[in-house]
This record gives structure tokens, sequence and C-alpha cells, in this order.
């Protein structure tokens, strides 16, 4: 039955921490996909290089992410965690890509122009084909399905367009994956500016809540929240902030809007930002006593780590011989 599963693949950059928009609108819908599908989640670190990092901030931040990963709940035994930098098939199908994508497709992904605009004083080679590393990433391991947000479903687009062409020269090698939106995934939003979506990148410390930021901070954050002057606690056009709170509070109490609405009916917005905060920091504190255990060993997480990375390499192996062998390369 193990190999009628379908494959998923996706990873988070450690060119941050990992913040509650991040969780409940990717982490947490990961653990619901465990059973149902072969998963393989990696910590992009390759990916991370397009912007100037401390290399001990990058390292920190990658050993953090891998131990999130775990806390969250993603089963080691269920799926495979690994360091993207571990396995060197990617870089190595990276190029062979690199020579089958088009430079006018790259230049109009539409991240290069918006990142090229806001690091202008980096605008390296490595941020233009960022998307064929990508692609090298799904195809490597057949991902037939890519969990990817509304901002990423040009790459997966890419990656398709990628495949096909190597495809139609070489034959059916890669198979074409699908972007997958899941049904359940939180859009969480900044605390301080509820029309941008809450980043690792954000400015303003106030707008983002880490999964490893103490309670009272988590606390003080969302009594700091940007609401509005009505001060009704209701899901409607316009009041961004509001339900933006909403939307955090529902996604962890799996309450509805409408029995969030009923319970703060008559109650003003610092009773309900208090309520949301404090289930937040539950949550948060829940996750921490799992990193807590799983950061104290370790030899455990290097193993675990380390066993995944030979999984990944195995699986991404046979897909890079193959690929060898179709381009010409003399066999080893």
């Amino acid at each position: 039955m193990e190999n009628t599963k379908k494959t998923i693949l996706s990873g988070i950059k450690p060119t941050g921490n990992l913040n509650i928009g991040g969780y409940l609108g990717a982490v947490k819908n990961w653990i619901q996909m465990q059973d149902e599908y072969n998963c393989l989640y990696c910590i992009a670190d390759l990916h991370s290089l397009t912007i100037r990092i401390d290399p001990a901030v990058v390292r920190r931040n990658s050993l953090e992410l891998f131990g999130l990963y775990l806390a969250c709940g993603l089963d080691p035994e269920k799926n495979t965690i690994f360091f993207q930098s571990h396995v060197s098939q990617h870089a190595e199908l990276s190029w062979i890509l690199n020579c089958y994508t088009m430079f006018g497709e790259l230049s109009r992904m539409t991240q290069f122009k918006d990142k090229s605009a806001k690091n202008a004083e980096n605008i390296n080679a490595g941020l233009f084909t960022y998307p064929v590393l990508m692609a090298a990433d799904i195809l490597l391991y057949q991902a037939d399905l890519v969990p990817v947000g509304e901002d990423q479903t040009q790459h997966v687009e890419i990656c398709r367009d990628i495949a096909n062409r190597f495809n139609g020269i070489y034959g059916d090698v890669f198979t074409l994956p699908e972007a997958y939106t899941p049904k359940v995934g939180a859009r969480v939003k900044s605390l301080t500016n509820p029309t941008a979506k809450m980043s690792k990148s954000d400015d303003d410390e106030n707008g983002t809540v880490n999964l490893l930021d103490p309670r009272d901070v988590v606390i003080r954050k969302f009594k700091k929240a940007v609401t509005d002057s009505e001060a009704c606690v209701r899901f409607a056009p316009g009041k961004d902030g509001i339900n933006n709170l909403m939307t955090i509070y529902s996604a962890v109490s799996g309450k509805s809007f409408e029995e969030i609405e009923k319970e703060f009916d008559g109650k003003g917005y610092g009773d309900f930002k208090l309520a949301v905060g404090e289930v937040v920091a539950d949550m948060v504190a829940g996750i921490q006593d799992q990193y807590k255990v799983y950061t104290s060993d370790k030899a455990q997480l290097e193993a675990i780590y380390r066993n995944a990375a030979d999984r990944a390499r195995y699986i991404a192996n046979k897909t890079l011989t193959k690929v060898y062998k179709k381009v010409g390369f003399v066999a080893k």
C-alpha cells in the first residue's frame, strides 16, 4: 500500500524564527497529511543564501527549525525531515535544469521582481535562478503535490514548465507536480499590519508571534494588536485587525466565527485580545515543552536528521542517475 500513496514535498527557509503564521498556515496541515501521504519536509538552507545572513544565525535557525518541526508533531518515522544542504543532488539537478529553463521565464517571476526591488544592493544570480532550485527540490522526489500559498503557485507552474520541456526531449523522466492548497489553513496576518501576512522578515517584532516567544511576550503582542474603532467582535469587510484575530482564535480553539461572535457579544476588544493571547500562549507552551525534549538530546536529534538525509539521498539519487543517463553523461 505504501507505494500507492502520493508524495508531498515542502520546506521552510531558516531565515528567521518559525511563527504562528507558518505553524497554523503550513506545519499544522503537514501533520494532518503524514498518514495519508509520503511526506518529505526540508529545511531549505540552500535557498537562504540569496540574502546575507550571519552563518552562525543560519546554523542556529536551521537547528531550531528542525527541532520545531518535531515539536509541532511531525513524526520522523512517518516523514522524511532533512536539511536540504545534506542532499547534494538538489544542487546538481538544479544546474542541469538551469540549462532547460529560459531566461525570459525567470525574468517574469513575480518574487524576483519584488525581492529585487527590496534588495537592490544584492540582486544576485541565485535570486534569479531560485525557482530552478525549487523545481529541483520538487522533481528530485517525483513529488505529486506541493503545498503552497497563493504567493508560491507561480513557482509550481514554472516547475511544471521545466519538467514538461525536459520530458518532451528525453521521455517520461519527471512527475508533473500539482499545487496543493489544503482545505484548512489559517492565513495569519501581521498583528501590527493586518493587510500583510505574518512574516519572518517583518521589521516590527510586535507584528509576529514566534513559536518560542515566552508567554508574557505572546500576550503583550496580542494586547498591542491593531483593531478598529467599532469595538465589536465580528468578522466583516474592512475589519482587517479583528478578522485576523478571529482567524487566529478560530484556528487555535477550533471555534467557528459565529461561536466567537456569540462568546464576545457585548465585550470589548481588550477582553478579546487577551483571550486570543492566552489561547495562543497555551498552544506555544505545549510546543515549547516538546521542543525542549527533542533539543535536550543532541545525539538523538543528529541521528534523526542523518537518517532522514540518507533516505532522501537514496530517493534523490535514483532520479539524478536517470537524468544523468538521459543527458548523456558517462556512468560512474
